[in-house]
């Protein structure tokens, strides 16, 4: 979402005709990086590597175009990071000081808190992190946990003291330009800016304090000059990533580099999501200003929201996603992802949600059978009537000029668009609302081209606002009344009447030039969110590729046209349930979902098949079995799942862990008014995962064999919700 976000942007910028270097970079750095390379027996440099190379994948497939993609485990990073600090060290704004913290004695390392587990101070539950109890929601520090452990290596954790380096960002001259650069008009969105000032302003244990920027060795990292074993925290290093990647994008290319960043003209703009505003608000902008030339501060930092799918916030962990490989595989085109989104990005920092059934009647009833179907519509009347040629002028010129003149609009151009509503000047309250609202009916009278064509082409002031200032929503709203215009219009002259008569064959002329003049104007609209779309529509009206500027423009004077082909498929239902991984096979064991590495069978786990004892292969140790986590549940509801052939939906009591959600597929054995009150065995520790019907919170233990019938697990009686199977 982020990317392609941004990717709308840069590109609107380049049909305004402005220069544009859009770059980015993996964030290598880091704990949990070093860690998985450790466990997959590769160096960090090689995991990095791998997973470097299925980027373009991601970013190709949807149509991102970043001039550089680029590693913050880059000699240029090292550079620029070491380069900041040791300015920073100048200017007397790091210091060092003692800290106590875990220890693992057996990995050789200290713990963040996400590697440390241990029972709740507050309600003694089990297996709790460092930080925060997911049962009682409390929060507190890792040295408060009892008979904590590491997750690490399952060793007892010892406090252990370490030298710490820290940046002053409590400094008053910190504080004080941090103040002036977030209040300046434009420079964040109002939401982020207040959350800033709230930090800034702290008082007591919320003051705002000096920042963290060591890790002890080992770590994967960018070493601090002349401390031996220490690194920068991966915080520091991670955004210097944008300047490293520009810098090597410049010497590719032949741009001066601190040269390009001194320019007074040049611009610095940001996209990030809402959960690391603190990081790209407060060190960074105080980093960059302190650290001096050639170092730029932001100018503009756009936050957006979380995506959440169906109403549930995505999240790796849970297996609340959508694969965009997946997306890819299924046949999905990546354009009507972006459509989607875009149509419902805004300036502002609040979620959005991927919801299945409005993405498909956005998708076919918006894009295609609005915009796509004008083309449709009116290029086979011209190919085959007029030889794909379009009339020689267009109907009702003078009044279309006299239209424009009230409008103010005649002649828009890129100078007009930037000096009026590029830079993120707001626009005054609902200036451009009437642009979104349904427009007249037409009749016979004159006047209906000539109305069709100026209100489309004036459009592009408030389209242009809206796409400078990420409110791509509202831009889109203005397309798709222009299209229901152009349609209803076409829906009005009835082309395929007039085509059944020789003497009405002019007006079938002009009335297929002005749809596809309309057409045009919409895909050069368009062309920011869907560039591929455009691309295609362009060859087909056999015009160069479209610029802002050729807003002023129409096709006439016997402008010929190519043989009209299709230019977007409709979404297929099929495809969406493909992208959920929904069941369509029948259940062989009753489960809940399937689990992450076996999507092709989603709703069913095949049984393992049998090994003898010490044959190696299918055997598991007992450090395996240890990891699943079973337990005793009550199901308290059992319910039958519309449009589902083979699940109901259970409600389980999981005793301290709470209820659950499953879906399992017993629904051919089981009358769900049978299974309430009865205990079951659950494997409470499985991903969750989002299914058509809902979220799946874990799986529930069945048995089945060659012969018909399924058997739901339950344990003696005297059990209890919660107890563990072992």
């Amino acid at each position: 979402m982020e990317y392609i976000q941004a990717d709308i942007w840069v590109r609107f910028q380049r049909m305004q005709g402005h220069e544009v270097h859009f770059v980015c970079a993996d964030d290598a750095h880091g704990a949990p990086i070093m860690l998985k390379a450790e466990a997959e027996g590769v160096t960090p440099q090689e995991l990095v590597a791998r997973i470097a190379a299925e980027r373009p994948r991601y970013l190709q497939g949807f149509h991102i175009g970043f001039d550089n993609w680029h590693s913050t485990d880059s000699p240029e990073n090292v550079e620029l990071s070491q380069d900041i600090y040791r300015k920073l060290k100048a200017a007397g704004l790091t210091y060092t000081k003692p800290i106590e913290q875990f220890y693992d004695p057996v990995k050789n390392m200290f713990l963040a808190d996400r590697y440390i587990k241990g029972e709740c101070p507050k309600c003694n539950a089990k297996d709790q992190y460092g930080d925060a109890c997911e049962v009682c929601g409390s929060v507190y520090a890792p040295t408060d946990l009892k008979n904590p452990y590491s997750t690490l290596s399952g060793a007892v954790p010892v406090l252990k003291t370490s030298e710490h380096y820290f940046f002053r960002l409590s400094d008053k001259k910190c504080v004080d330009f941090l103040k002036m650069w977030i209040e300046e008009p434009g420079r964040l969105q109002s939401q982020v800016a207040n959350k800033a000032k709230e930090w800034l302003e702290g008082k007591g244990d919320k003051a705002l304090g000096d920042w963290d920027i060591s890790r002890d060795a080992p770590y994967f990292g960018i070493p601090i000059p002349d401390a031996p074993g220490k690194y920068f925290y991966v915080w520091l290093d991670a955004p210097v990533g944008y300047l490293a990647s520009f810098k090597n994008y410049c010497a590719r290319k032949g741009i001066d580099f601190e040269q390009f960043l001194a320019d007074k003209t040049t611009e610095q703009v940001h996209f990030i999501g809402k959960d690391i505003i603190y990081f790209h608000t407060l060190f960074w902008p105080a980093m960059l200003h302190f650290a001096g030339k050639p170092y730029k501060v932001p100018d503009n930092i756009c936050v957006h929201g979380f995506i959440t799918v169906s109403g549930e916030k995505m999240s790796k962990s849970r297996g609340t996603g959508i694969s965009p490989l997946r997306y890819l595989e299924v046949g999905m085109n990546p354009e009507w992802l972006r459509y989607y989104l875009a149509g419902k990005l805004n300036a502002s920092v609040e979620d959005l949600d991927f919801n299945p059934d409005d993405f498909m009647a956005r998708v076919n009833s918006d894009l295609i059978g609005k915009y796509v179907n004008i083309a449709s519509r009116a290029a086979g009347f011209i190919e085959k009537q007029f030889a794909g040629k379009l009339c020689q002028s267009l109907p009702e010129w003078e009044e279309f000029e006299r239209l424009q003149e009230s409008l103010a609009a005649a002649s828009l151009t890129a100078k007009d668009v930037n000096e009026d509503f590029i830079g993120g000047i707001p626009a005054p309250k609902d200036e451009f609302a009437d642009l979104e609202k349904p427009s007249r009916n037409f009749s016979a009278n004159k006047g209906d081209i000539a109305w069709l064509l100026s209100g489309a082409q004036s459009a592009a002031k408030g389209i242009a606002h809206y796409y400078d200032n990420r409110e791509y929503a509202k831009a889109l709203r203005i397309i798709s009344r222009i299209a229901d215009d152009v349609n209803q219009y076409i829906d009005h002259v009835k082309p395929w009447e007039l085509a059944k008569t020789r003497n009405e064959h002019t007006q079938l002329h002009e009335v297929c030039t002005v749809s596809l003049n309309v057409f045009r104007l919409l895909t050069l609209y368009l062309k920011p969110v869907l560039p591929d779309l455009a691309k295609r529509a362009e060859e087909f009206l056999n015009i160069p590729p479209l610029q802002w500027t050729d807003v002023a423009i129409f096709l006439q004077s016997n402008h010929t046209i190519k043989p009209y082909t299709h230019l977007m498929a409709r979404v297929d239902a099929k495809q969406l349930d493909a992208l959920f991984d929904i069941e369509k096979e029948p259940a062989k064991v009753a489960t809940s979902t399937p689990h992450p590495a076996s999507p092709s069978k989603a709703g069913v786990t095949p049984p393992p098949q049998p090994s003898p004892a010490g044959a190696g292969e299918g055997v598991i140790s007992i450090d395996d079995f240890a990891k699943i986590d079973l337990r005793v549940a009550k199901i308290t509801i059992a319910e039958h799942v519309e449009g589902a052939d083979r699940l109901l939906k259970l409600t389980l009591d999981v005793g301290g862990l709470g209820t659950r959600q499953v879906f399992a597929g017993i629904k051919s054995a089981y009358d769900p008014a049978t299974l309430v009150g009865k205990l079951t065995v659950v494997v409470a520790n499985l991903a969750p995962r989002k299914m058509k019907f809902g979220m799946s919170e874990g799986m529930v233990l069945a048995a089945s064999g060659d012969a018909p019938g399924i058997y739901l697990l339950s344990p003696d009686s005297g059990a209890q919700p919660g107890m563990k199977v072992k």
